[in-house]
């Protein structure tokens, strides 16, 4: 079974509790692709957090707030687990389910080793129901998805160069 496009509404309410907790992070991926009226349709948000001691602090009540919980197979409610920041100092991924739908935390995205670092210096922000989303900018969601590789990227692709080419000419 697909799992339903994810939307404005969801990603706005993840982006509203990231925020009011002081979560420093960057929107990537698919919904940040749609974010930049690409009309990319995708099932989860990726964020990209900072690292700092004090933003996994954040983080983590940010993701208790959320009721998150580690997305498996064999439960779509997800598995319960404790959102510690001394966990999540040591992952490069997460997958979790939340009260408002799927999010991804991917710490190093393809092509940004330095996450949070590399992708805030050209971030745009994006408004949407009241809630400024910190969003990579289009030139880095196609970075990273030139970069990663994967089948459903390299499909995506044609579509945000052209939205990407369109834009430059426009400037």
């Amino acid at each position: 079974m697909t799992q339903p496009e994810l939307d404005d509404d969801h990603v706005v309410a993840i982006c509203r509790v990231l925020t009011e907790h002081g979560v420093e992070f960057v929107v990537i991926g698919g919904v940040a692709a749609r974010l930049h009226d690409t009309g990319h349709a995708t099932v989860d948000i990726d964020v990209c957090p900072s690292r700092t001691k004090d933003n996994l602090t954040r983080l983590s009540a940010a993701l208790k707030a959320l009721g998150a919980r580690p997305r498996v197979e064999s439960d779509v409610e997800g598995v319960a687990f404790e959102p510690h920041p001394d966990l999540l100092v040591n992952l490069t991924t997460m997958t979790l389910v939340t009260r408002h739908g799927p999010l991804d935390l991917c710490f190093a995205p393809a092509g940004f080793l330095n996450g949070y670092d590399e992708l805030a210096a050209r971030l745009v922000v994006v408004r949407r129901d009241n809630v400024d989303i910190p969003v990579a900018s289009l030139e880095d969601v196609v970075t990273s998805k030139q970069r990663a590789g994967r089948p459903k990227d390299i499909a995506a692709l044609p579509q945000l160069e052209a939205h990407l080419r369109k834009r430059r000419r426009q400037i």
